[in-house]
């Protein structure tokens, strides 16, 4: 009975997410809207664009696809764009250009994350403000994959 009344739950936000602009995160099932300075998109080369309420669920999206099978995501290619949200200016910037700090006192609303921000000017004055144990950039996140992800979301 449980599981019947979860999924009507789930069905009808399905739906409600329609009728009100609401996007939910397909990794957290969180309102995406409802934390901006934290949020991250990625743009299919169809397209459609995801939106995360989270960088660090962007990015465990974006490592483990074929755990949402309903985007139809077979290889990289299918990856059009990742954009983050920069933190210190609120505006979306290219992932793969990206600094992201990890360590600092400013949590999203999932716990520790990796804060983008868009060069070396704001990482300094982000740093001053939160500070932050270490600085990765996209390819350091690539190369750690999804155990960085998992560690951060270690309770």
């Amino acid at each position: 009975m449980k599981k019947i009344i979860l999924f009507l739950f789930l069905t009808l936000s399905l739906f409600a997410n329609e009728n009100n602009n609401t996007k939910i995160d397909p990794v957290y099932m969180m309102d995406t809207t409802k934390y901006p300075k934290f949020g991250a998109k990625i743009i299919l080369s169809n397209g459609k664009e995801i939106y995360f309420a989270t960088v660090k669920s962007m990015f465990d999206f974006y490592f483990r696809p074929r755990n949402f099978p309903e985007y139809k995501i077979k290889k990289e290619g299918d990856f059009k764009k990742l954009l983050v949200k920069e933190y210190l200016s609120g505006k979306y910037i290219d992932a793969k250009k990206a600094l992201f700090v990890f360590g600092s006192r400013l949590q999203s609303p999932k716990g520790d994350d990796l804060i983008p921000v868009r060069n070396k000017d704001a990482l300094n004055i982000y740093m001053l403000k939160y500070g932050g144990t270490k600085v990765l950039d996209f390819n350091d996140i690539k190369r750690r994959g999804i155990a960085l992800i998992k560690y951060l979301d270690m309770p």
